[in-house]
């Protein structure tokens, strides 16, 4: 069901670059999580089996490399190559379902693990409606509708890009999408996530770094340090490149103690990804001043759960006052008749020095948020100082 490895998010292969830099062998676990609690049609284990199994024939192709190597200089030669050569291994994928839920966990050294969640989701959401007989809108509607998102979009005078491979309702869905955002987008559609969509309509990759970078530094070097070796390492292997942090892991409170003047400077932006938009942008606005640093000369890329409404909201707050862009995940890419999923895959644990494993967790702006054994998250915000109804 996939025909490209690039199909998936760029932030996985710029992540795979600094693992296989820094930490070759580290090891990594993920889980996948059904927020939404959807239950699952008899056989739809074996069906994802296969299409995951399926993935193992899937290479980095010639036209597809000279794209990464004109569209992103700050790969270099050496991970190209790597991936060229790099071919899923499905038996690090572990897959069972008991009654009408779904279990899927990966295991593996972190710099190969690393690419499996987004395509993961992508074939569980897509098989989900197939296997289920889900009737969606025509392509002809797509189109229409995506069309008059980003003419709203553009009205409101600020930039997009699309954010939803993840839990998009098919890849033909998707590609229309994107391609209609193309046609239509000019002077407000500014790329994707999706690189191998990025490449098919020649647009640009977009992304930096997930919350697993920040988990993995968590378990590597205790919670206190997790955001500012994080920031350094990004810095260490991106040189200025990729200059938007991810601020929420473990809230932005604790992000923006230690996001001092030398990242402040450093980074371009931050993007949010939960909590109240307004008060982060407040915020961070707050903070840029106090380090004496002109918020319009950043950038907040906002991400969460956003559509027209919401993103006319956080510019008409934030107009001004900082630069702003915004990633439209879901809105986009699952409009198409059923409800759109509401799953994730999430990292769990790492062995950081291939040794013991050591739980990981996630404390984001909004509680309901938080990935982790509930003993792990306690010892997180002890450390860390966390309270949910200040930080709220």
């Amino acid at each position: 069901m996939l025909s490209s490895i690039l199909d998936n998010d760029f932030y996985k292969f710029t992540m795979q670059q600094g693992v296989i830099r820094l930490f070759p062998y580290a090891r990594a676990r993920y889980r996948f999580i059904n927020r939404g609690r959807h239950s699952f049609p008899p056989g739809f284990a074996d069906a994802l089996r296969k299409a995951v199994d399926d993935m193992a024939s899937l290479q980095l192709t010639r036209k597809e490399k000279h794209f990464l190597q004109l569209t992103c200089p700050y790969l270099d030669p050496v991970y190209l190559d790597f991936l060229e050569g790099y071919r899923y291994n499905p038996e690090e994928v572990h897959i069972s379902q008991d009654g009408d839920q779904l279990e899927v966990g990966v295991e593996g050294l972190w710099y190969r693990a690393i690419l499996w969640e987004v395509p993961v989701m992508s074939l569980i959401c897509e098989l989900f409606y197939t296997l289920g007989h889900a009737e969606r809108i025509s392509n002809e509607a797509i189109i229409e509708n995506t069309r008059q998102k980003i003419e709203r979009y553009r009205h409101l005078g600020v930039t997009v890009a699309d954010f939803g491979t993840r839990r998009r309702y098919s890849y033909k869905v998707h590609k229309l999408v994107v391609e209609a955002l193309k046609e239509f987008g000019t002077g407000s559609f500014i790329g994707t996530s999706n690189v191998h969509l990025a490449m098919m309509f020649q647009t640009k990759p977009i992304g930096t770094h997930a919350h697993e970078w920040f988990m993995f530094h968590a378990a590597r070097f205790g919670f206190k340090m997790s955001n500012a070796t994080g920031l350094q390492n990004w810095v260490d292997v991106y040189r200025g490149d990729l200059g938007i942090a991810l601020s929420d892991t473990y809230t932005t409170d604790v992000f923006l103690s230690q996001f001092d003047k030398m990242y402040s400077k450093l980074f371009d932006g931050v993007r949010h990804d939960s909590g109240d938009p307004l008060a982060f942008a407040d915020k961070v606005i707050r903070h840029y001043r106090k380090m004496g640093i002109d918020p319009l000369s950043k950038t907040i890329i906002f991400s969460d759960g956003l559509n027209v409404e919401k993103v006319a909201r956080i510019a008409e707050h934030c107009r001004g006052r900082i630069g702003m862009s915004f990633g439209i995940g879901t809105s986009l890419t699952n409009d198409a008749g059923p409800e759109a999923m509401n799953i994730v895959i999430k990292m769990t644990a790492t062995s950081p020095h291939n040794g013991e494993w050591t739980e990981v967790v996630k404390l984001s702006d909004e509680p309901g948020k938080y990935t982790g054994s509930g003993e792990m998250i306690r010892q997180a915000k002890l450390v860390l100082g966390i309270d949910d109804a200040q930080n709220a």
